[in-house]
């Protein structure tokens, strides 16, 4: 807003006149002020709606997302033709008109009905088979056997039958600690003392290898900060300063490093990465910031790189100086050279950029569909056509991953009816800045711009077999770290952030293998010997093997 335009009124002066407005004793010059405030208040609205979408959020955030139910556009702005599909980034809304789709399910197919209540399946009771870690208890009867007579009828024999299963959820700390008080006995001639032993099942250390697991997985899984862990503990009666427990999460790392240094090995081999990063605060870099030169970086980065290694996922993180593209340059520096150029999804933002050359880039389609998203209540009709448009591709790669398409088929598949409709989305994104009917350095300009100038990139599922549509997998992996940040704000070292790399890495590779992550710790730091030994034979998805028998 101009100088020339600013209300020079005062909070004061606008509420004399709301009142004199109210109670009809208005004065001739209250409608030279009255202008003003609505030529003021009507110049801060066009502001807010051509902003950047910051504001948009900070609305979100405040009033929460509206929930738009969309009945399809006009006749004449569809791209494509047909009905809308949905397409999902982030928890974005979902469109609740149930759609036919080309090759899907036909279009006379029966919709489920609502359970009771109105609630969609997968909420109430867990059933009995959910409770993996529960102890079991066998609780027999007092008087009564197989093969007795039935103490009701006197006729029949009692035989056996499947058990009743009743679950009972307990409590407790998350480090227990037990108190052995050791009987000492001594001789009244020669002063020898004779020390009870401790039960075969005590542990030979005070802190057992569970217990530091648990440390390691509440503070790099839930996000714990240890000295909110450690005023928990003081209340239970089980004081472990938060200075202990660095020193045990430090002793599970020294167990893992040489497994995530294996992890980076296959990860370089893997055929699609997804690529991402988020800030990250580390006291001693930031100290460091102080006495930087102007050229020299400043900014600190968490990057998350998953990837897809035949029928395995992989997480790795990196937190430091270093943004996504070097981390992923790094590890690209580990490939085989006979192997192929992998797929990089990402968003498109500088710092994902690697060494191109040696690889197919990917342009994550969903975030260029937000960016018209967080433009529909200004430009409703305009970010329609691109929203229901881009809806219909998510739609078809959500039904080409329903039928279990293998790659190949995919490809064909999205050729076939996902093209059409990018064609024709192309042709109108390209008729309104031709036209000029959209303004260059508008948001919604700016929108257009971004989709024509990555076409290529956003459009890879059309000519590559295997590429994805969005960067939603990475994004999702971040969480943990995010998660860790809110709760505890920063790393104090480079070697603790590096700890955090470590054990996030291996616990969130674990969570995509399946099981329990808690138990792989515990093995790692049980194994010790064996894992330095053979890091191939501790993976994820490898270690169970190792712990059978021969």
């Amino acid at each position: 807003m101009s100088q020339a335009h600013e209300v020079q009124q005062s909070l004061e002066e606008v509420k004399a006149l709301r009142e004199r407005l109210s109670t009809g004793r208005w004065q001739t010059e209250d409608w030279g002020l009255l202008e003003r405030v609505l030529g003021s208040y009507e110049r801060l609205l066009a502001m807010l709606c051509e902003a950047q979408i910051t504001l948009k959020r900070l609305q979100t955030l405040v009033f929460g997302k509206r929930r738009r139910r969309r009945h399809g556009v006009a006749s004449g702005t569809a791209v494509g033709g047909g009905a809308a599909a949905g397409c999902d980034h982030e928890r974005h809304e979902r469109d609740t008109d149930a759609s036919p789709r080309p090759g899907g399910r036909a279009a006379d197919a029966e919709v489920p009905s609502p359970r009771p209540g109105g609630h969609r399946p997968g909420y109430g009771r867990l059933g009995m088979e959910t409770y993996e870690g529960a102890e079991r208890v066998e609780c027999r009867h007092e008087t009564l056997a197989v093969g007795q007579r039935c103490p009701v009828c006197g006729q029949g024999r009692l035989y056996q039958v499947p058990p009743g299963v009743e679950i009972r959820i307990d409590g407790n700390a998350l480090l227990s600690a037990i108190r052995y008080e050791v009987e000492k006995l001594r001789c009244s001639a020669c002063g020898q003392v004779f020390t009870a032993t401790l039960p075969v099942d005590a542990s030979p250390e005070k802190y057992s290898p569970r217990a530091r697991a648990v440390l390691a997985v509440g503070r790099y899984y839930l996000g714990l900060p240890l000295y909110r862990l450690e005023g928990y503990q003081a209340m239970l009666g089980v004081p472990v300063p938060d200075a202990t427990q660095w020193d045990q999460i430090e002793r599970v790392a020294d167990c893992a490093y040489v497994v995530f240094g294996h992890l980076e090995c296959l990860a370089a081999q893997g055929e699609l990465i997804y690529q991402d990063d988020t800030t990250v605060r580390i006291l001693a870099l930031i100290a460091a910031n102080h006495h930087a030169q102007a050229k020299d970086r400043t900014g600190m980065f968490t990057t998350a790189l998953v990837v897809r290694v035949g029928e395995h996922t992989i997480c790795l993180y990196y937190s430091g100086r270093s943004h996504a593209g070097e981390n992923l340059k790094a590890l690209l520096e580990q490939r085989q050279a006979h192997l192929g150029k992998p797929l990089v999804m990402s968003d498109a933002l500088s710092r994902n950029a690697a060494d191109e050359d040696q690889l197919i880039r990917c342009h994550c389609l969903a975030h260029g569909r937000r960016q018209f998203s967080d433009l529909e209540d200004v430009f409703p009709q305009e970010c329609r056509v691109v929203i229901e448009a881009l809806k219909q591709v998510f739609d078809h790669d959500t039904e080409a991953r329903a039928q279990q398409m293998s790659p190949e088929a995919r490809l064909v598949y999205h050729q076939a009816y996902s093209r059409p409709i990018m064609d024709e989305l192309k042709r109108w994104l390209d008729q309104q800045v031709e036209d000029r009917l959209v303004e260059p350095n508008s948001a919604l300009g700016k929108a257009i711009a971004y989709m024509q100038s990555h076409w290529t990139t956003l459009t890879r599922f059309l000519s590559v077999v295997g590429a994805p549509l969005d960067n939603n997998l990475v994004e999702r992996a971040l969480k943990l770290f995010i998660r860790q940040r809110k709760n505890s704000l920063f790393y104090k070292t480079e070697h603790s952030a590096y700890i955090a790399s470590v054990l996030t890495s291996l616990i969130a590779t674990f969570l995509q293998a399946g099981g329990n992550a808690l138990e792989y710790l515990v093995a790692l730091q049980e194994h010790r010997t064996e894992v330095f030994a053979d890091p191939a034979a501790w993976l994820p998805w490898t270690y169970q093997a190792s712990l059978a028998p021969p």
